[in-house]
C-alpha cells in the first residue's frame, strides 16, 4: 500500500531501469532538450529515438496546432511530430508530475508550460498522458490536454 500512495504523488522510486515511469522521465527530458535546442535540423533526434519502441504510435488530439493527422507512427513518424512541435513551442517546461502505473504502463498528470514560438506567449496547462512501454521504451501514448483552446490561443497570431 505505501507503494501505491508514492506513485500517486508522484514520489516512487524506479526499482527497474525499463520501469514505465523511470523510461518516460527519460523520454521528457530528451523531449524538452529537443524542443529547447530548436528541434528538427538543430537538435539531436537520436536522444529522443532512444527512449521510443520502434513501433511506437501517438494519438494526438485533433484541433490543436501541432497535432496534423493525429496519429504518428515509428521513429520517422516521431522524428516529424517533434519537428512540427518544436516548430510551434519555443520551450516546455515541466512544473509538477503525478504518475500512477506499474512496468508496463503509466498515466502521467503534467502541469507544463509552454512558450509559444511565433506569439512569445506562455500557456499553463494540464495534460494527461496514458502511456505503454514496452522493453524500456515507450510504446503507445495517447495525451489528453485540459485547456486546448488556452494552448491553441497561446499560438494565435491573429
Amino acid at each position: 500500500m505505501e507503494a501505491a500512495a508514492e506513485r500517486a504523488t508522484g514520489a516512487a522510486r524506479a526499482d527497474r531501469p525499463d520501469d514505465a515511469w523511470t523510461v518516460m522521465q527519460r523520454f521528457y527530458e530528451a523531449e524538452a532538450a529537443y524542443v529547447a535546442a530548436g528541434g528538427y535540423g538543430k537538435a539531436d533526434y537520436g536522444r529522443v529515438a532512444a527512449h521510443l519502441d520502434p513501433e511506437v504510435v501517438l494519438h494526438q488530439a485533433p484541433g490543436l496546432p501541432f497535432t496534423g493527422t493525429g496519429t504518428w507512427r515509428g521513429h520517422a513518424g516521431m522524428e516529424r511530430f517533434l519537428a512540427r512541435f518544436s516548430e510551434v513551442w519555443e520551450s516546455m517546461e515541466f512544473l509538477e508530475q503525478r504518475h500512477w502505473g506499474d512496468a508496463e504502463t503509466v498515466l502521467v498528470r503534467n502541469r507544463v508550460r509552454f512558450r509559444a514560438r511565433a506569439t512569445g506567449r506562455d500557456v499553463e496547462t494540464l495534460i494527461l498522458q496514458m502511456i505503454t512501454v514496452r522493453d524500456g521504451r515507450m510504446l503507445e501514448c495517447r495525451p489528453f490536454y485540459w485547456d486546448p483552446a488556452a494552448v491553441t490561443e497561446a499560438c494565435a497570431t491573429r
